[in-house]
């Protein structure tokens, strides 16, 4: 290629690396605000969206989760965006290694979900099982996010019932929370419902492996997009001495 040409396909990357940066940084901040938003008021954000309040995101508190994926796009869209707009050999490589270490993580917590399945749900039991026994039936957010979620999946508690044993709201109440009877009165023993002996953990799984191809699909794609990412920033990276 002629040098008119290398500069006119560098100058094309260059602005695709700044348009495609800068929709990663303004879905950060959309994310990171919508993170925010449920922090303050997370039952109207669940009244709004009630149509997915059975996705996975209601087993965890999805308001840290969305300030956590909002702050991290926001960051890697900074660097992309400006590092290409100012021609920044430091801030590419910035780039590329956050990048890169963001999709190493993903490719070993793939690999832990699909063969350690039953770590992943003692990792997950010893971090949300505490905030189920003293969360539940005193934050009022917290409390609205389970109770649709186990209405919608129909289940309870993240393993099954005894999730509940000891908690706030049985010492309070001396019952299972209402969603865990299947909208029957609340029971005081569970062997009496069949719903009760089934935890939200097991059900999301199937939920998964039921549109495992759909996951599987977006999972891929967004591979694709963090490598080819990668790809043109260190294009960029090695271009600019000879610019």
């Amino acid at each position: 290629l002629s040098a008119g040409a290398k500069m006119g396909c560098f100058t094309f990357i260059k602005v695709m690396m700044i348009l495609f940066n800068l929709v990663i940084f303004l879905s950060g901040g959309t994310l990171l605000g919508v993170g925010i938003w449920v922090t303050v008021d997370g039952q109207s954000f669940l009244d709004i969206f009630g149509a997915i309040s059975s996705s996975i995101l209601q087993v965890v508190n999805v308001s840290y989760f969305l300030i956590v994926i909002g702050a991290i796009l926001l960051v890697i869209g900074f660097l992309g965006c400006y590092g290409a707009q100012k021609e920044s050999k430091c801030l590419l490589m910035m780039f590329f290694t956050v990048v890169l270490i963001i999709f190493i993580a993903e490719v070993a917590a793939a690999v832990v979900a699909l063969v350690y399945t039953s770590v992943a749900g003692t990792l997950l039991t010893a971090v949300v099982t505490p905030l189920l026994k003293d969360k539940y039936g005193v934050d009022m957010s917290f409390t609205h996010i389970w109770n649709v979620t186990m209405t919608e999946v129909k289940c309870c508690g993240l393993n099954n019932y005894t999730d509940f044993n000891g908690s706030v709201w049985y010492k309070d109440h001396g019952t299972y929370p209402e969603p865990c009877s299947g909208g029957s009165p609340p029971l005081a023993h569970p062997h009496l419902c069949v719903c009760l002996l089934q935890g939200c953990f097991d059900q999301i799984l199937e939920e998964i492996r039921t549109h495992a191809g759909v996951v599987g699909g977006v999972a891929a794609g967004i591979a694709a997009l963090e490598i080819a990412a990668m790809v043109v920033a260190m294009y960029l990276y090695c271009h600019l001495d000879q610019k």
